[in-house]
């Protein structure tokens, strides 16, 4: 399963926004070499004054020493939950995408080994999990989001897993995760069986 994933991530072209000019993030999507493959992540802590209780991939801001993002999603990986950047098995990055507060993240994929000493810095999480990725691509969505931007329909799934919501621009990630490395017949712009729950349409912070 995961050779066959690192085979169709190294033939990927993912969309790039290089050309817009805004502030960089990077994520790291981290899939832990079990039996059963799993996907990690973190829930950001209750006390922040942003996206508090979001759960997300491990992730930040670009710093100016950086060497390129994969650097910052390992850096902001290593600060987050004491994730050792050596034990990173890189499989390729995904396509760009805008959060709503006018950031372009970059995600990135890699497999780590299992029952690793990880640590959840409380300055940011209060929670590390997995999921097997079976739950995903299985597709046991509790519901689908609908979010227009600029005009643009996004179908984007919400899954409730052990009271741990996975929604929004990680889910977005996700599902390119799965159609593209595994080849599972889901995308963001055709609508899905299922109940949704309509969000109102806004505009991107895209520079004009």
């Amino acid at each position: 399963m995961l050779e066959k994933l690192r085979k169709r991530l190294q033939q990927l072209t993912p969309q790039r926004l290089d050309h817009v000019a805004m502030p960089e993030a990077a994520v790291l999507l981290p899939i832990v070499e079990r039996p059963a493959p799993t996907l990690l992540f973190t829930r950001r802590a209750s006390h922040l004054s942003t996206h508090s209780g979001q759960v997300a991939f491990p992730g930040g801001k670009r710093e100016s020493y950086d060497a390129d993002l994969y650097a910052t999603a390992l850096r902001e990986a290593e600060e987050e939950i004491a994730l050792d950047p050596g034990l990173v098995q890189p499989l390729g990055r995904l396509s760009d995408v805008i959060s709503l507060h006018g950031i372009r993240v970059t995600p990135w994929v890699g497999i780590i080994p299992p029952d690793l000493p990880l640590i959840a810095d409380p300055g940011e999480l209060d929670a590390i999990f997995e999921v097997p990725l079976s739950h995903f691509l299985d597709d046991h969505r509790t519901h689908t989001d609908v979010i227009t931007v600029d005009g643009v329909t996004h179908y984007v799934p919400s899954y409730h897993v052990d009271g741990h919501v996975i929604w929004g621009l990680s889910a977005m990630m996700l599902v390119e995760l799965l159609a593209e490395g595994f080849g599972m017949p889901i995308n963001l712009y055709q609508r899905p069986r299922g109940p949704l729950r309509h969000y109102p349409e806004r505009k991107s912070r895209l520079p004009t």
